[in-house]
């Protein structure tokens, strides 16, 4: 079953440690302002979705609950085609995401869905 997004192991460990520290976390993935368009962590329920969000899915990781993933709409329209891998590289990002005080930043790796993919995601393409 294709799956729009997931996490690198090095993402995974970084995830367990800011639950044990904040609770659980969610993900937004901006699209413009602050890191421009990083996926962004915040305790689940601090960061209100709204109609125009997209859920792109829950990250399973062992040891906490699934991890919600949102996407702006607007945002979702350029990456509708693209599976994203929220990866985790050092450095400390300029927005509000949780791993900031870690010095790590989150990030996402994208490549295109397969032909077959994106059919089972958005259905068949038209001409």
């Amino acid at each position: 079953m294709a799956e729009r997004v997931g996490l690198t192991p090095a993402a995974a460990d970084l995830l367990r440690r800011l639950v044990s520290l904040h609770g659980p976390v969610m993900f937004h993935q901006s699209g413009g302002c602050c890191d421009g368009s990083a996926p962004m962590c915040y305790p689940a329920g601090e960061f209100r979705t709204g109609a125009s969000d997209v859920h792109l899915g829950d990250l399973s990781v062992d040891g906490v609950d699934d991890v919600p993933v949102w996407m702006s709409g607007p945002q979702f329209e350029y990456w509708k085609h693209t599976h994203l891998t929220i990866d985790v590289v050092p450095g400390r990002g300029s927005g509000f995401s949780l791993e900031a005080p870690e010095g790590v930043r989150f990030l996402v790796r994208s490549r295109l869905f397969s032909d077959e993919e994106s059919a089972e995601l958005n259905g068949p393409a038209t001409r």
